[in-house]
């Protein structure tokens, strides 16, 4: 019997100006128990058994060719000439990160797929590789080159040739399609594989005096909601806003000590803010309301990814903030949760 464990972080994307450029690696945990048995003698072939814990157990299908994770994994297997999965595969997952909240949870879910086809396959990926699948199934790089690699990164996604840029283009239908209720083994068998070298990224420095506080609304609010509000066209005002605190964000936070008058006005953003507040009540108030003035420890504070997670990063006067800001949704009727969270590093795997 073999047996590993992949281990994911929850992430934070956006950070207030670096709308679909940073992400911060959190201390929440997808993790995979994976265990092969080698098969008795003439027992028939099954595909993987899932079983499931933690956020979602009770919405998460445990179909291998509904669950995304293990989709993920089938099409990193078939993309390298490996057409089913190992025979006599259990995996059970362990979930701390929210659905919905903008933590990244789908991200760490195609992070782990990703690792858990690579792993299978005795593929051996390398971290770049790795990266190029994930891309083609979540678009946007900073949730997922978040959750690999760890700590506050910066992405890109690289201009390709007409081939690639094509290959990287297909419709996610065609890379991870949905498995009708008859498919059988042969269904799906030629996913367009990946580019090279889809998606470049950076890391940057983080002061390790610096935690982050997560006020997690009770309610979950999908990434295509909250990209649909936003405009298509933004002034030039707004894009220079937003470059110019980007540009000094990214090194403030690396800074000792760091410096709230400097991060707080450079986590200011005009690009997804505004417009997701009408979806997010009391998102402007606690933007608004809790700075480093009120409340002594904040550096800065923005939107989780798309929502509703509001983000307070602080070096210390956690409680106060949290609570603060729960008395401040409280007037719009809305609970939340609260953990304080440190920036991590990526992915790993670990064997007993």
């Amino acid at each position: 019997m073999a047996s590993f464990t992949i281990r994911v972080p929850a992430t934070s994307a956006n950070i207030g100006p670096g709308f679909d450029v940073v992400g911060l690696s959190l201390s929440l945990y997808l993790s995979l128990k994976v265990t092969i048995t080698p098969p008795s003698s003439g027992s028939p072939r099954a595909p993987p058994t899932l079983s499931y814990t933690g956020e979602g157990a009770d919405e998460v299908p445990l179909d291998p060719y509904k669950n995304l994770t293990t989709r993920v994994a089938l099409y990193v297997l078939r993309c390298n000439n490996i057409p089913q999965f190992p025979a006599n595969v259990s995996i059970h997952v362990d979930n701390e990160i929210p659905f919905g909240r903008g933590l990244g949870s789908s991200g760490a879910a195609v992070i782990a797929g990703v690792i858990l086809g690579s792993k299978l396959g005795n593929l051996d990926l390398p971290q770049s590789r790795m990266l190029d699948f994930a891309l083609m199934v979540e678009r946007h790089p900073d949730n997922v080159t978040a959750a690999l690699v760890g700590g506050f990164v910066g992405s890109y996604l690289r201009e390709l040739d007409a081939a690639a840029t094509e290959a990287a283009s297909v419709p996610l239908s065609e890379v991870l399609p949905e498995y009708p209720p008859d498919a059988g083994e042969e269904w799906g068998l030629d996913p367009p594989p990946p580019p090279l070298g889809i998606g470049h990224f950076v890391r940057f420095g983080w002061s390790q005096t610096i935690r982050a506080v997560a006020i997690i609304p009770r309610f979950e609010l999908s990434t295509a909601k909250a990209r649909e509000v936003l405009p298509t066209m933004y002034s030039r005002k707004d894009l220079v806003f937003n470059l110019q605190r980007l540009a000094v964000l990214t090194t403030a936070l690396a800074q000792e000590p760091p410096d709230p008058e400097l991060i707080y006005e450079a986590m200011k953003d005009r690009i997804h803010q505004p417009y997701r507040k009408t979806l997010i009540p009391g998102l402007p108030e606690v933007t608004s309301r809790i700075t480093p003035e009120t409340h002594p420890g904040l550096l800065g504070i923005c939107l989780s990814g798309a929502g509703p997670t509001i983000l307070a990063l602080a070096i210390g006067g956690f409680e106060k903030i949290a609570e603060d800001a729960r008395l401040i949704f409280r007037e719009k009727g809305i609970e939340v949760d609260w953990k304080l969270l440190q920036v991590v590093g990526g992915s790993t795997v670990s064997i007993p």
